[in-house]
């Protein structure tokens, strides 16, 4: 029986044009999902789907549980407070110390509508505090709707991929910005999205002595928390912890985000937390935009405050029982997320063995972790011309094209989607890629 793959391209075009996709390469993650959801449907398939990063697992029964117990208790017909409920804050508060080490007050712990409106509230703050300093410095490759958030605020960034500027030679890449004077903010993801890199420690220490020196805000996205799988970042109060410039700066902002540690994506609870120091901090420049001049107040009062008005009662609630939960040691979620490691080692030697090459591979001399995403390439093909190959034979990616990736060639597999159980079919289709593009 002759094989379903690959698909007439004739019709994955057509299907492309109606969509207005003109290149795989410049495509959304969202055109992504519409691409591959129409193609499922139109060649009656289950696509292995690896081109967005949504979990994997189901939310754990505590939260679930204190979400539900929060709404029976009246909570939906009260404006929730701006700063946040207080055993929520309290509890994001422990987290930080008993996971990171770190000591950030309450006050400090604000939630938002995700990691997604925590690091739009703190462009707002952070790029108006110095007249002179209207710039971010993206370490790429990065999160591309952090860059739209960017543009829509009309806010300048620059930006640069680590690929080639690990270890010591971050100090001179990042320096070669700073001295021109209008850098205000540093960005990026530890771990990364979507290379799975991780700053060492000697990096982190660069960022923040390089941060004092020339008075940046380091914005350090966490979304991935502790998924480093390499180390046990799972157990309150005991080493390691989990890194973080926290550790070498006051001048920090910390995006959390419950989507992916909790797997609590659709109910958008991500909070800020920002150094004590730079909570009180006050600049004479933010008067212009806020009617505070101090970092916290001007960020709680005001960008928070008119981007969302608070967020939800319930939602806090039942973040905070997890939180609780973990930081009591009767919850383990490193443990309950590692099964992405899993994945991710499996899925990556299929990909080798259809004769494919890790594009970000090393954090310095180690070898990267396993864990929610890795990327790929393969020889001869630049990442246009391989998504659009491997989309044929039901397999979904994005290119680093759209992260701010030097690595043309490459995609960005997530690893959420794919269970251990259609490992056979993806290493079968790859098998089949391979024989046809030897």
């Amino acid at each position: 029986m002759k094989s379903l793959f690959p698909f007439d391209s004739s019709v994955v075009s057509q299907i492309r044009a109606e969509l207005g996709i003109k290149k795989v390469s410049q495509a959304s993650i969202r055109q992504m999902v519409q691409l591959v959801d129409k193609l499922q449907r139109h060649f009656k398939v289950q696509f292995i789907r690896t081109e967005m990063g949504v979990p994997g697992f189901a939310s754990p029964q505590i939260g679930v549980e204190a979400e539900i117990e929060a709404l029976r208790s009246g909570v939906s017909s009260v404006y929730p407070p701006i700063q946040g409920i207080e055993i929520f804050k309290n509890e994001l508060s422990r987290f930080a110390k008993l996971f990171m080490n770190i000591d950030i007050k309450p006050s400090g712990c604000i939630p938002t509508a995700g990691a997604m409106q925590a690091s739009a509230v703190t462009f707002l703050v952070a790029n108006r505090r110095d007249r002179q300093k209207d710039t971010t410095l993206l370490i790429d490759p990065g999160f591309p709707v952090q860059k739209r958030q960017l543009g829509v605020f009309g806010m300048k960034y620059e930006s640069f991929d680590i690929y080639d500027y690990r270890g010591e030679k971050l100090r001179e890449k990042l320096e070669s910005y700073l001295k021109k004077g209008n850098i205000s903010s540093f960005l990026y993801s530890n771990p990364n999205n979507p290379s799975w890199i991780c700053f060492t420690e000697k990096e982190l220490a660069i960022i923040g002595e390089l941060a004092n020196k020339y008075d940046i805000v380091v914005v350090e996205d966490l979304a991935y928390f502790g998924m480093d799988f390499r180390r046990d970042y799972g157990k309150a109060g005991a080493e390691p912890y989990q890194a973080s410039v926290a550790n070498y700066t006051d001048n920090y902002v910390l995006l959390f985000s419950s989507s992916k540690i909790f797997s609590y994506a659709g109910q958008r609870l991500g909070a800020v937390m920002i150094s004590d120091k730079l909570f009180a901090r006050s600049f004479d420049d933010l008067s212009s935009h806020f009617v505070s001049g101090r970092f916290g107040p001007a960020m709680l009062q005001e960008a928070i405050y008119v981007t969302s008005a608070g967020i939800s009662h319930s939602a806090q609630a039942a973040v905070a029982a997890m939180l609780k939960a973990v930081n009591d040691s009767s919850f383990d979620f490193v443990g309950y997320l590692k099964e992405y490691g899993e994945r991710a080692a499996i899925m990556k030697q299929h990909f080798l063995d259809a004769g494919f090459y890790l594009v970000y591979d090393k954090d310095e001399e180690e070898d990267l972790a396993d864990g929610f995403y890795f990327t790929v390439a393969f020889p001869g093909m630049n990442g246009e011309e391989l998504l659009s190959e491997l989309i044929r034979y039901g397999i979904s990616a994005i290119t680093l094209d759209t992260t701010g990736s030097s690595r043309t060639d490459g995609l960005r597999i997530c690893v959420s989607h794919t269970t251990l159980g259609r490992m056979y079919e993806l290493a079968t289709r790859l098998q089949l890629f391979a024989i046809e593009h030897k």
